[in-house]
């Protein structure tokens, strides 16, 4: 029988892989702006797995979308290396800029495929260690 807390770990951890995946969908379809919003979604409903899986059972991860805050909450902030709090740190204005008109112009120009599929790749690879900290 699965567990209260593995269902909220799964459903976490289902929507990071399906949002990495959407950001090589958006990725392979020239939507390179999109590619940064969902490699942030995909770290921030990583670590909400990780929070889910430490919470109480009628608690929900935080409405907040600030990753190093999440990393905070989640107790992984110190086991984190420099490379990975710094990329955090990149990815974080992917997601809020790239919802407002104001900002979506500036981010699409830099957002290229020559960076979009690095951060596809450093994606995965802070997605696997997140995972590996479950």
């Amino acid at each position: 029988m699965v567990s209260a807390v593995n269902e909220r770990v799964g459903y976490w951890l289902d929507l990071a892989d399906y949002d990495i995946e959407t950001a090589m969908v958006m990725l392979n379809g020239g939507r390179y702006l999109y590619v940064g919003f969902m490699c942030h979604q995909t770290i921030e409903k990583a670590i909400k797995a990780i929070i889910a899986r430490d919470c109480g059972k009628d608690e929900i991860p935080p409405k907040i979308h600030d990753l190093s805050r999440l990393a905070v909450r989640a107790k992984l902030i110190d086991a984190m290396s420099e490379e990975q709090q710094d990329f955090m740190e990149e990815l974080n204005p992917l997601n809020i800029e790239a919802r407002y008109p104001e900002y979506k112009e500036y981010i699409a120009k830099t957002l290229t495929p020559e960076r979009c599929k690095p951060i596809i790749a450093e994606t995965e690879k802070l997605l696997c260690w997140i995972k590996a900290q479950l």
